[in-house]
């Protein structure tokens, strides 16, 4: 049995399948962090996640993504730069038109932002999904295809809609505090290697007596 690690350096994890790309040797911006093994799926624009799909991105507010999340074609992050003023009768952003409009850009510098929007370890994104700016995604959640994600997701949360909301969790409470504490996105690759089938298709248990020991 082959128990060498998988790259996470690679851009492409099939080569003969470039519609795959991991995130991480693909982002280069300062404003989006990026864990191991994270993927985008796109049959035409895989890697222009940066552009395409990380919109209105100006800082100083960052996207950060764990490790080993799953995102589906069209998944979207709108970032804090799409907030327009709403507390005057039109809230159009004037000053980005130029000329002597630009003499009022302080009216729209500084807006309120929610902070940085958070995607935990081990998320599935389905197709289409729209994350609104200074959204925390716990780990293991997943999207489903089409919602509109406006507020937090707890952890192994099970949400879809628009807005998005909870469906159900994948595990109990206690199920998962055993989850977060056994972490298996944080164990070492070779150690990860050989409980890969523990991973996907074992049980809290399994995992726990699987996990690596100090």
């Amino acid at each position: 049995m082959n128990l060498v690690p998988a790259d996470p350096t690679v851009l492409h994890p099939f080569p003969d399948q470039p519609r795959v790309v991991l995130l991480k040797p693909l982002v280069t911006s300062e404003l989006i962090e990026v864990g191991e093994f994270s993927y985008y799926d796109d049959p035409e624009h895989a890697t222009e996640f940066e552009t395409r799909n990380v919109l209105y991105h100006y800082g100083p507010e960052k996207l950060r993504i764990g490790k080993f999340c799953a995102f589906g074609t069209g998944v979207r992050f709108i970032m804090n730069g799409a907030n327009h003023r709403m507390d005057g009768p039109s809230t159009f952003p004037f000053p980005i038109m130029g000329g002597a409009w630009s003499e009022h850009f302080d009216l729209i510098s500084g807006l309120p932002g929610r902070g940085d929007t958070v995607v935990g370890h081990d998320v599935w994104f389905g197709y289409d999904v729209m994350v609104m700016p200074g959204v925390r995604i716990g780990h293991g959640a997943v999207i489903a295809s089409g919602s509109v994600v406006v507020d937090d997701v707890p952890d192994y949360g099970v949400v879809g809609g628009n807005p998005a909301k909870l469906i159900r969790t994948r595990y109990s409470e206690s199920e998962v505090e055993r989850l977060l504490a056994v972490a298996w996105w944080d164990w070492p690759a070779e150690h990860l290697t050989e409980h890969v089938r523990t991973v996907m298709s074992g049980t809290i248990d399994d995992l726990e007596k699987a996990a690596p020991r100090d």
